[in-house]
Parts: C-alpha cells; sequence; structure tokens
C-alpha cells in the first residue's frame, strides 16, 4: 500500500508549524549566550540580595532596637535588590518591552493600593517613625489625648495601651503620632496637685508652716524637688491654697498612695494646730447698703403675725 498525501489545509498546517519551531530553535540558539548569562545575573544578584539584606539589617538594628521594624527595612532592601536583578536579566535577554510594562503596571498597582489603604499605610508609616524616634517605650505611663495607661505592645500599625481600669486600648500610630502625647516614665518622677481651704480667721503664715512641715513626711517625696505652697483664691467659706508636691515614683498605686499621705498628714497637722478646714457655709448679711436689719425683720413678722391672729 502506498501512503497517502495529506490534504492541503493539514499540509499547510504542518509546515506553519514546523517553521515555527525552526524559527524558535534558531532564536534560542541565538539568545543562548543572553541566556546563560541572565542566568548567572539573577543567580549572582540573588546572592548580593541575601548578603544586602543582612547587611542593612545590622546597620539599622544600630539605630533602633526594634526587631519587628529591622525586618521589614531588611526585607524591604531584598526585594529591591531583587527587583534590580530581574529588571537587568530581562534587558539583557532583550525584553525591554516586558520591563517596561512590567514598570507601568507596578505603577498602577501602587496608585491604587496607595488609595485603598490610605489610613493603614498613614498607621504604618506612624509606626516606622515611632521606632524610630522613640518617643514610647513598653512599659511607660503615657497619656495620649484621653486615654492614659501603661505601655502594653507597640506594633506597626497600632499601640496597646492598659489604662488604670484595667480595660487594653488598641491605639491607631496615627493617632499617636499626629497628636500630643504624654510620657510620665521617662522624667522618673511625677507631680500632683491638692486644693486645701482653711477659715478666714486662721493666720495664713501659720497654715502655710504647718502644711509644709507636714508634707516633708510624705514618704515617696522627691527630695530633688521641694513642695510648694500657693494661696490662690478667696472661697465663699474659706481661703483656698494649693499644695504642689514630687514624688520619686511614676507608678500609679503610688502616686495615689502619696495623694492619700498628704491628705491625712495635713488633717492631723490641722487638728493638733488648731486650725479648721471649713465646711461649705454661707452668711446673709441683712444690713448691708440697701437692705434690712435682721432685728428688724423679725420684729416687723412677729407684729404681722400678732395682727393676723387678732383678726
Amino acid at each position: 500500500m502506498t501512503a497517502q498525501p495529506l490534504p492541503m489545509d493539514l499540509e499547510k498546517a504542518y509546515l506553519l508549524i514546523q517553521s515555527k519551531l525552526l524559527f524558535w530553535l534558531r532564536e534560542f540558539i541565538r539568545l543562548l549566550p543572553n541566556i546563560v548569562i541572565a542566568s548567572l545575573v539573577l543567580v549572582l544578584g540573588i546572592y548580593v540580595a541575601k548578603l544586602v539584606r543582612k547587611l542593612s539589617a545590622r546597620l539599622f538594628h544600630r539605630f533602633t532596637q526594634h526587631d519587628t521594624l529591622t525586618n521589614l527595612f531588611s526585607s524591604f532592601v531584598y526585594l529591591v535588590a531583587i527587583g534590580i536583578t530581574l529588571f537587568v536579566a530581562l534587558s539583557v535577554l532583550h525584553l525591554g518591552k516586558a520591563v517596561t510594562s512590567l514598570l507601568a503596571g507596578a505603577g498602577i498597582a501602587g496608585i491604587a493600593l496607595a488609595f485603598a489603604f490610605q489610613d493603614i499605610a498613614a498607621n504604618f508609616m506612624a509606626g516606622i517613625l515611632l521606632s524610630i524616634r522613640r518617643p514610647l517605650s513598653i512599659g511607660d505611663l503615657v497619656k495620649s489625648q484621653e486615654i492614659m495607661g501603661k505601655v502594653i505592645t507597640i506594633n506597626m500599625r497600632d499601640t496597646i495601651i492598659q489604662t488604670f481600669s484595667g480595660q487594653m486600648v488598641i491605639v491607631p500610630n496615627k493617632d499617636i503620632f499626629q497628636n500630643s502625647l504624654e510620657n510620665y516614665t521617662r522624667s522618673g518622677v511625677r507631680r500632683f496637685e491638692l486644693s486645701v481651704g482653711v477659715s478666714y480667721g486662721d493666720d495664713l503664715e501659720k497654715v502655710k508652716q504647718v502644711a509644709m512641715q507636714a508634707v516633708k513626711k510624705i514618704s515617696v517625696l522627691d527630695p530633688n524637688e521641694p513642695p510648694r505652697l500657693f494661696y490662690e483664691s478667696f472661697a465663699d467659706s474659706s481661703i483656698n491654697f494649693i499644695l504642689q508636691i514630687w514624688i520619686n515614683s511614676t507608678e500609679q498605686p503610688v502616686f495615689l498612695q502619696a495623694r492619700s499621705e498628704t491628705i491625712m498628714l495635713i488633717k492631723k497637722a490641722f487638728d493638733e494646730n488648731d486650725i479648721s478646714i471649713p465646711y461649705p457655709i454661707r452668711t446673709l448679711d441683712f444690713g448691708i447698703k440697701g437692705g434690712e436689719n435682721l432685728a428688724e425683720v423679725l420684729k416687723n413678722k412677729e407684729l404681722d403675725l400678732k395682727g393676723n391672729s387678732y383678726s
């Protein structure tokens, strides 16, 4: 039996495939040196990228002890080095159009992601800046806006603060970075103010001496900052003064203990020296200009009552 000739369409398809395969083979042979060079560039680039990541981690660790931030920075440097290696390898293969398309696609994707995750990105960048500047650390007593407590965890996106009542509050890093932050731990000391009132009949010089002598007995008093007393106002039933007292600890239990001791010491000292802390009272003066004397008011009231009883 003799072989049947192929139909015309199949023969054309066969010739087309054959020509394509031959063309690809010739191109592969022509590009073989470039492929070898690109492979070497890729292998060498990966090795260099790993080396650069280690060096950048050591360098960045000198500026911050934040391990998460160090790993993030070194990983970013590693990805940049890998990206440069890939672009160089593609350029060696004369795939410039592919490189341009990749760059354009990456730019468009980056803009889209920036708009979609701008709040996350803002908190993330704020976390990086907080890690570099380090205005707060784990265990610090801080106050940010209306939130006051001890720092438990510092993440790249948020910070966890435990309030005095025990609640865990998650605060976005952007809010901490953009608003005022009070750190009570950094100074090692803390001040509280206590307002006290004394009677108008007391000697104010004596009051000051007795009060200042009493607060010297506070167990946690800071020896480097003496207490201060300032008279501040004439109230309805007392003359008020304010005590400013520094203590040698920033912990909240110690702060409350010092304030409690101060109240007890002031009360005891005033009792021993016959200094009174008056109750709120109100004095009615019927003899002021334009008014009536109290005796006359009572007399007129008595006459009115008698007249009503006779009628």
